[in-house]
């Protein structure tokens, strides 16, 4: 497999994983907690490498990542439960905090050891055919391709398992608690798969371009339909082709492929939004024009 094939595959294999959590949080009203957990799960990878002494792909930097994550979270909750401060102050202070103690601690103790910030936060997609996971035997593929499928396989079982409890606490939460939804518990296991999300992607695209492939697709995707399950599935084709044609655009001004891509979605964005609301402007003037006939 030639590496331009490969960097498409981890690209598009990036929206597909970040599609499936990302239409609930845009669905929820929820995009900056995306931005804030994608920034705070460093610290989770940070002390999850020292832990493990420097192996960047142990279990262990997982699980502390979930954990930063689910962190992240509980801070922002507890902050806004005190009546003090609204939802998007306590984003504001909890995300800040946490991502600067991961950089403080990468710039004190990990001077000397495989673990860049600059690469952390804005990533190189073009560098992942070299990091492979292959055998004596054989080659299955860069490492960054077979931790995201792996990842796009838990997001879509959970959610399979999960749908109707993520779709009623999505819709209602008050109905949910009624028939006996626990909507504290599904809104930490989003947020667990958006914190494990952020962690697949952060090697390919950085911690701050995987925003856009979180929410960028889905809100676009909300522009063409109403039902939760097209929409899903909207999101993964519509990140897709943002994905592939970011990386021909990318190739072609020869620029960042992560940056483009992130570039891309936002523009297909607006793009479809000012496409759907003149339709809404049509719509609405004949509506009128029938309505004085």
């Amino acid at each position: 497999m030639g590496a331009n094939i490969e960097i498409i595959l981890v690209g598009i294999m990036v929206c597909a994983c970040c599609a499936l959590p990302g239409t609930f949080l845009v669905l929820r009203g929820m995009s900056m907690m995306t931005d804030a957990i994608s920034h705070t799960v460093l610290l989770g990878i940070v002390l999850g490498f020292f832990v493990s002494d420097g192996n960047i792909g142990s279990p262990v930097v997982v699980l502390f990542a979930i954990l930063t994550g689910l962190l992240t979270v509980w801070l922002t909750e507890l902050l806004h439960s005190t009546k003090l401060v609204n939802k998007g102050s306590a984003i504001g202070i909890v995300f800040p905090f946490l991502f600067a103690t991961a950089v403080i601690i990468i710039a004190k103790f990990a001077k000397n050891v495989h673990l860049d910030v600059e690469h952390i936060i804005f990533g190189d997609i073009t560098f992942v055919p070299f990091e492979r996971f292959e055998t004596v035997d054989y080659d299955f593929g860069p490492k960054a391709l077979i931790i995201l499928f792996i990842i796009f396989v838990i997001n879509l079982a959970i959610i399979s398992l999960f749908y109707k409890e993520f779709k009623v606490s999505t819709f209602d939460s008050e109905y949910a608690k009624v028939i006996g939804i626990s909507t504290t518990f599904i809104n930490y296991l989003l947020m667990s798969l958006v914190s494990v999300t952020s962690f697949g992607a952060f090697q390919a695209v950085g911690v701050i371009v995987v925003i856009a492939f979180m929410v960028g697709p889905a809100l676009t995707a909300r522009l063409f339909t109403d039902r939760l399950g097209n929409m899903l599935i909207l999101s993964i084709i519509i990140g897709t082709i943002d994905s592939i044609l970011g990386y021909i655009l990318a190739i072609y001004f020869d620029v960042s492929i992560s940056g483009m891509q992130a570039f891309v979605i936002g523009t297909v964005f607006f793009v479809v939004l000012l496409v759907t609301k003149r339709k809404n402007i049509f719509k609405s003037k004949k509506v009128i024009i029938s309505s004085n006939s």
